[in-house]
């Protein structure tokens, strides 16, 4: 899919917070200090994860991302004419949280707010929203966030990778030398299979794990990254970088391989390993990450998923843009560095209501 008139991200952001806890404590509490799955590549599927604090969703988290994502745009935020964000950790069963983000941003009322949901993709969903809203002439800024908080069950294997953390984007028409990267165009690949999913007023997800890799992952994400290589007529060697979704450490090192594309195409968008999966922003968490590092005229490949299940693909070039707009808010990496507190698990069942009063 092409947008009408040229689109652009024209400014970005991110937010995760301070707190961690490391995935040796988690097996020290459920496995008797032993790790979870063996023969990894590394000692555990990741080193540890990021945590929301008792004060934090993804709203707050959302709102965050978004006035990192207006610095570097550099536009005033009532000129926003949509704000949507994708999440599966909504803090509000009716209520959007998009009107509650644009009244905290300084964001104006006639306004399109909504939440997206599609498990892992909603992020993504939202993006491509937007792309469409700007393309079309019906909005002149639009902003997409991917936002979510960790949810695992007390002793599943999500507890591991399930993660705290939120980016956000902003669209809008493409001028040469003033975005920070060009549409090129956006492909998305869905079939219905059972997953993962999370039933309504279930505190935790469930998750079906032998249909959890072959028929649900790989077959939707390789689908989609195939789909828009081959209708732009496009192989891994025209990309600089490529971003997959990670749901652990695994599976988007695998999926690159398949595909092939080089452990170096794919590098700086694998976060797994030190900040988990947060779900709804995993992708473009890893893309906010490619583009601290990109350079103008890079060629990125995004590929989100999500359960249930569906694949969202997205190709952008880089824009001279970028120079000038990226040290305006801090890089991913920064934010990850900036301020850990590790925390055990009886702090981390108690900021994530796992222990109630």
């Amino acid at each position: 899919m092409k947008p009408t008139k040229d689109v652009a991200i024209i400014g970005y952001g991110a937010y995760i917070p301070k707190y961690r806890i490391q995935n040796q404590e988690i097996a020290r509490i459920w496995q008797n200090g032993q790790l979870f799955e063996e023969n990894m590549v590394y000692p555990t599927p990741i080193l540890q994860k990021s945590v929301a604090a008792r004060d934090e969703d993804s709203v707050t988290m959302s709102i965050e991302a978004a006035k990192r994502a207006l610095r570097r745009a550099g536009i005033n935020p009532k000129e926003l004419r949509a704000i949507l964000m994708g999440s599966e950790s909504n803090p509000y069963a009716v209520k959007t949280a998009g009107v509650t983000i644009a009244a905290a941003i300084g964001g104006p009322q006639d306004i399109l707010a909504a939440t997206y949901e599609f498990a892992c993709k909603a992020g993504t969903e939202a993006m491509e929203t937007s792309i469409a809203l700007v393309g079309s002439g019906m909005a002149k800024y639009a902003m997409a966030i991917g936002a979510d908080t960790a949810q695992g069950k007390p002793g599943d294997a999500l507890e591991y990778t399930a993660a705290s953390g939120a980016v956000a984007y902003i669209f809008g028409e493409y001028k040469k030398g003033d975005a920070i990267a060009k549409v090129e165009a956006t492909y998305s690949y869905a079939k219905d299979v059972p997953d993962f999913w999370r039933r309504g007023r279930s505190p935790y997800p469930e998750h079906a794990q032998r249909f959890t890799g072959e028929p649900a992952y790989f077959e939707l994400v390789l689908g989609a990254a195939r789909g828009i290589m081959d209708d732009l007529n496009l192989t891994p060697k025209d990309f600089d970088y490529a971003i997959f979704h990670q749901p652990n450490y695994k599976f988007p090192l695998k999926a690159a391989k398949i595909l092939g594309f080089t452990d170096e195409q794919i590098k700086p968008g694998v976060l797994s390993r030190i900040i988990g999966n947060t779900y709804s922003g995993s992708s473009i968490m890893g893309f906010a990450a490619t583009l601290d590092v990109a350079k103008p005229g890079d060629r990125i490949l995004v590929v989100s998923y999500g359960s249930g299940s569906g694949s969202d693909a997205m190709i952008y070039t880089v824009d001279e843009g970028i120079l000038e707009k990226r040290p305006k808010a801090p890089t991913v990496m920064e934010i990850i560095q900036n301020g850990k507190y590790e925390i055990d698990y009886a702090m981390y069942a108690r900021f994530r209501s796992k222990i109630l009063k």
